[in-house]
């Protein structure tokens, strides 16, 4: 059983699943979850290993159909949309919820040239002027202006680990989207980088809908106003982050918490 925390603000849902399981073939790796995304707070998905976080936030712009054994079942919907129904532009979908993965993945090309990739193939941009506006500006927002403007024809492979997930997060930014979905975007990074994406994370709050899986609860307490607790393929609790991790309803949310498993 689900529990929500009925003490939460009423907030408008960006996104909301119903309902939601995930199979993979005949095994159910994720089983009826409904959550309601806001775009005024950064939601975080925590559990152990192997629980379903990231599965679940991958159904959230359709990454899942890149499996093919993969099968969604219950209803996602982007601004009241149904983002399974068919006819759905699958490009379009990842442009307006963008997505951060775990280990720092830049294109093969100039740090310019990985900003100005997306905004180039979705018509965003008029000429040169308008491009080198959006990638000044993508990499302004990331925290990452500073460091590469005098050398943004260098390889964004060419950076340090931390400087390219900041680079991902840019090149995320730069389609404009409404919502950027972040699998343990620190995991790979070391404890500096990892404070200045927390940090850029606290700054993009409020500008889009966030959603963080990551394995630190530390982590999830420092950046999040929302908590969701999976276990074993269930969302077993949601509510304010606070609430989760200093009064959780429930008995598996406590010795998760605590330490007692995970």
């Amino acid at each position: 059983m689900t529990v929500v925390h009925d003490n939460l603000e009423p907030t408008e849902a960006k996104m909301s699943a119903t309902d939601v399981s995930v199979f993979y073939g005949d095994k159910k790796a994720i089983d009826s979850v409904s959550i309601d995304i806001p775009t005024e707070y950064v939601t975080a998905f925590i559990g152990p290993s192997g629980c379903g976080k990231s599965t679940f936030l991958r159904t959230l712009n359709r990454m899942n159909d890149t499996i093919p054994t993969a099968r969604v079942e219950g209803m996602i919907e982007l601004d009241g949309q149904d983002i399974y129904r068919s006819g759905m532009d699958v490009v379009q979908l990842r442009a307006r919820v963008g997505m951060v993965f775990q280990k720092p993945n830049p294109f093969p090309k100039s740090i310019y040239d990985n900003i100005a990739y997306g905004p180039k193939i979705h018509g965003l941009a008029e000429g040169k002027d308008e491009l080198d506006a959006i990638v000044e500006k993508s990499l302004k927002r990331a925290g990452l202006w500073e460091e590469v403007k005098d050398r943004l024809q260098d390889s964004g492979t060419a950076l340090s680990g931390g400087q390219q997930q900041r680079l991902c997060i840019a090149r995320a930014i730069a389609v404009d989207p409404e919502v950027i979905l972040m699998d343990e975007p620190c995991s790979a990074l070391d404890p500096i980088a990892t404070a200045k994406i927390e940090e850029l994370i606290a700054e993009l709050n409020g500008r889009y809908a966030i959603v963080i899986v990551t394995h630190s609860m530390q982590q999830a307490a420092r950046v999040s106003q929302r908590t969701a607790f999976f276990h074993l393929g269930k969302m077993v609790e949601y509510g304010r982050t606070s609430d989760i991790f200093t009064n959780p309803h429930e008995k598996r949310t406590q010795d998760y918490i605590t330490g007692r498993y995970g």
